[in-house]
């Protein structure tokens, strides 16, 4: 068979999307169901079609395929299932406004029907973006298999989840204070409320009492425009200071409306005054003070957050102006008692921080209750498991104190909420199935609610839509659940826990069996990657710099589980040189393995493809280096895959990063050249051997990571047919994992090699503290005793060559080392190489006496400086210490030279 070698240098660009595009249509990623095979399936979180690939997602997928090609290789029948999600906010956000960008249109101008064709446009022209960006990282997803949140299947799932919550009863629809937010002008569920703390005032106003011979009361509050709809004034229960004013009235200040005082749990008696405002249509917890004492509620701000009319004069005005003018009011009335700065928490749009407002609104909701108690069982029993576990804390904490959830948003684009209402009786009709006439009075005049319902309803059931859910589908019954769930951590509430209370209502089980969570890439000084910071970074320009194993590398390498990471450039370009290292070795290792007409020379397995024969070599004449070698790799096996079934990707990566690196390129390698350049044609054959075997299975170990190199450097290898390789085909990326055995771990050559590595470290050290040449050759003592003395002995070689040793001798213990020679102490013995081995002493007098010289000459200018009485009267005495300073320096270092030279004079006499 004619060879052919890697080129000279790495560039990944010369390969990268090559082998992606082979390994997709070869069909690599593909999987179907097959009832002889284990599945191990994931679902990954579909990312936005407004978006791009950022490094949240790098790193998200890169674990996902790391997870995914270790499984495939391993022989379970692996499937990814790649997505996308339709985002409702954000994409008709951006179709809005490039709509009025470019037309000068609003959506209204166009209706819904036009409207959402434009944003299917959109889709079409730039849903596929991130697709083709996952390729570039090297996702090995099915592809096949890619689903859409608003996809036909994906809506008729969500159709039937809606109709079958609303038929138990665990979907209504009712007028409750709501997130409502003004810019995007929809409702927002809890989750999707971002709390920030800002820097704010309290403002404390006098209520003057409604009745003469009562009590003025003063309440504090950061937010004063909201005054216009307070309904009470709440204090605390059982508190004296308010124990003669409950039941009373005071007049809502300027506005003149008088409200009662009531007693309730709710007021903080520590915070301001005690006494809060109640204003049930703007504040959640003021909206349940007003339900248990049944209070009239009354709503001052519009959907634009400008006041309604409620405001009186200051209608029309957006909610901070009217702040600002009304507060000024307050003021020059006489009502503003002080005014203090605070932290104010603040709940924000997670799309577009804009702050939202509590508004009481008619919307659909999901009763959480009952839901919630199956979800919360799944992870106490350990039918579901997070990883790291300290996240179960948090995902049990919001599911104890959950609200009921508002699921209607008011959108035109996203998945359209499936009731309908009768024009002629009011009957409402919740139906999979688009009603043609009312089934309580036979009107056809039907029309469709108007609200579309919240993207994470339909996100939630993504583990078993995208798998034909509510079909009985062969794929839902084989692949369901998934295994692993990964993702970041900041999405547990918004995602993770409403997958698990859908899919334990809808299929009994949970959706997959871990929950693997990641933390946030930060940049290199720990801040979160945004727009307003102007710190993100791409990671397709990283790919076109660095290559997308690297990337893949040092974000794999990069994370532990729950943790979030710093991205530095010098990481990426550790992982590009590291990449790098692993092809020139590579490139000399498949050198070595052709004769000039490029044909394979013979190997010691007899088969000429670096293929094992018997788990034990029994047969090949192994040397201890090669023993060493196998045994090291045979640990690493064990090592990378308990760590990759246990999540610790990056202890994985850098044991396999050890063995490339250290262990095979340089050790391995530097031991056996002598080998490969002799005349023992038998012993030439042993090393090919095991050069190519031990690759082989390092390349598998590493191909999860760094896909493409390692399928590169594949193909230039030998190899049988794909069968006996133990592969589905010829590519790598079928290959099978390789297996621990305790016939591969040789102990004794381990500690042999390993003592020879010590020894060869610690005169390489010793050479170079001296700054003696590593051409320059050296003689060595070695003491020690007992089975060190003959591990150590039997590592001669290894120490002569590497080490540039012209003679060793060993002694043991009891016997004197030599004097005058440097020591070096390693595990089980002591090495002695003499000082003139180091040094070479004419040559070391020569460059003493040099410098002997030239200090005297400074030591000689320096006193003749401070003997100068003009520089002493007119210098400054800054200069004149500096001086003297230097005196004593150059005096101190013309001493130690001095005994330098008068000791190597000495040793030049013996």
């Amino acid at each position: 068979m004619i060879m052919k070698n890697l080129s000279k240098t790495y560039d990944p660009k010369e390969f990268e999307d090559r082998l992606y595009a082979m390994w997709e249509e070869s069909g690599s990623f593909h999987s179907d169901v097959d009832p002889d095979r284990k599945p191990f399936t994931i679902v990954m979180p579909p990312p936005n079609i407004t978006g791009k690939l950022h490094m949240g997602h790098a790193l998200d997928q890169t674990l996902q395929d790391v997870l995914i090609r270790y499984k495939r290789m391993r022989g379970y029948n692996a499937l990814w299932i790649p997505g996308s999600d339709h985002a409702s906010i954000a994409t008709e956000v951006k179709v809005a406004n490039r709509l009025r960008d470019e037309e000068g249109l609003e959506k209204e101008d166009l209706g819904r029907e036009a409207f959402l064709e434009r944003v299917w446009d959109w889709k079409r022209e730039f849903g596929g973006t991130i697709t083709r960006q996952c390729r570039k990282l090297g996702d090995s997803c099915d592809w096949s298999r890619e689903r859409f949140t608003m996809d036909e299947g994906c809506s008729k799932a969500v159709r039937a989840f809606f109709v079958r919550l609303y038929n138990r009863g665990l979907i209504y629809r009712g007028k409750r204070l709501i997130n409502w937010c003004p810019s995007c002008k929809t409702s927002l569920s809890d989750a999707e409320v971002e709390h920030e703390d800002k820097q704010g005032e309290y403002w404390y106003f006098r209520y003057p009492a409604a009745e003469e011979g009562g009590k003025d009361i003063v309440v504090a509050t950061s937010r004063p425009e909201t005054m216009f709809g307070d309904v009470a004034i709440a204090v605390p229960e059982n508190d004296p200071r308010y124990k003669d004013m409950v039941g009373q009235k005071v007049v809502l200040p300027l506005v003149g409306r008088e409200i009662p005082i009531v007693e309730d749990p709710y007021p903080d008696p520590e915070k301001g005054t005690g006494a809060v405002k109640i204003t049930p249509a703007h504040d959640p917890n003021d909206f349940e003070v007003g339900q248990r004492h049944d209070l009239e509620v009354l709503s001052c701000i519009n959907e634009d957050a400008t006041m309604n009319e409620l405001a009186g004069k200051y209608a029309g005005m957006d909610r901070y102006e009217c702040r600002k003018q009304w507060v000024a009011d307050l003021e020059a009335a006489g009502y503003l008692v002080k005014v203090e700065n605070m932290t104010i928490p603040a709940g924000t749009c997670y799309r577009c921080h804009t702050v939202i407002e509590p508004m009481l609104s008619e919307q659909w909701f999901v009763k959480m209750e009952e839901l919630a108690k199956p979800a919360l069982e799944a992870a106490e029993k350990g039918d579901l498991e997070f990883v790291p576990d300290r996240f179960v804390k948090i995902y049990n904490h919001w599911l104890e104190d959950i609200r009921d959830w508002c699921i209607s948003r008011q959108l035109w684009w996203g998945h359209r909420i499936p009731a309908w209402y009768c024009d002629e009786c009011g009957e409402t009709i919740v139906s999979e199935e688009d009603p043609t006439v009312c089934p309580k009075c036979g009107s056809k005049h039907l029309h469709q609610d108007e609200d579309v319902l919240d993207t994470w309803f339909s996100s939630a059931l993504w583990p078993f839509s995208t798998l034909g859910w509510p079909e009985e589908t062969p794929e839902l019954k084989y692949y369901y659940p998934t295994d692993v769930l990964v993702t970041g951590y900041d999405i547990i509430f918004f995602w993770v826990v409403r997958m698990v209370f859908s899919a334990l209502e809808e299929t009994d089980q949970v959706p997959f069996k871990y929950v693997y969570l990641h933390g946030l890439v930060r940049d290199s000084q720990g801040r979160k990657m945004s727009k307003s910071l102007g710190n993100g970074i791409d990671p397709l320009e990283e790919i076109d710099r660095f290559g997308a194993d690297a990337l893949r590398f040092m974000l794999s390498n990069g994370i532990t589980p729950g943790n979030d990471m710093r991205y530095q450039e010098s990481k990426i370009l550790s992982a590009r040189n590291f990449a790098n290292k692993l092809w020139n070795a590579s490139r000399f290792v498949i050198m070595n393995l052709q004769d000039e007409e490029g044909n394979f020379l013979p190997m010691a397995d007899g088969e000429g493809m670096g293929l094992a024969r018997t788990a034990d070599f029994s047969g090949i004449a192994l040397k201890d280096e090669d023993k060493w070698m196998i045994s090291r790799l045979n640990d690493a096996v064990q090592y990378v895959t308990s760590a990759i079934d246990n999540f610790d990707l990056a202890l994985a990566s850098q044991r396999v990063y050890d063995l490339i690196w250290n262990e095979f390129c340089d050790w391995y390698i530097e031991f056996v050249k002598k080998r490969l350049w002799s005349d023992d044609e038998e012993d030439k054959a042993v090393v090919r051997f095991v050069l190519v075997m031990v690759l082989k299975e390092e390349l598998k170990l590493l191909h999860p990571f760094m896909p493409f190199i390692t399928e590169e450097i594949w193909d230039f290898l030998p190899h049988a047919d794909a069968e006996k390789e133990g592969c589905r085909n010829e590519y790598l990326i079928s290959a099978k994992w390789p297996e621990f055995s305790e016939s591969r771990c040789f102990s004794e050559e381990e500690q042999i090699v390993n003592m020879a590595m010590e020894a060869i470290t610690a005169i390489r050290n010793a050479r170079a503290e001296a700054e003696a040449a590593p051409s320059r050759s050296l003689t060595a003592v070695i003491q020690a005793d007992g089975e060190d003395l003959d591990r150590i002995r039997s590592g001669e070689r290894y120490i002569r060559d590497l080490a540039n040793l012209s003679d060793m001798t060993f002694i043991n213990g009891g016997q004197e080392g030599p004097e005058d020679a440097v020591s070096k102490v390693i595990a089980g013995a002591q090495i002695f190489i003499p000082m003139a081995d180091l040094v070479d002493f004419e040559e070391e007098y020569q460059r003493l006496s040099k410098e002997k010289k030239r200090l005297e000459g400074e030591v000689a200018r320096a006193e003749k400086k401070l003997a100068n009485q003009g520089f002493l009267a007119k210098a400054p005495e800054s200069v004149v210490n500096e001086e003297k300073e230097k005196k004593v320096r150059y005096e101190e270092m013309l001493r130690n030279v001095s005994e330098q030279l008068q000791t190597v004079a000495e040793k030049i006499q013996k």
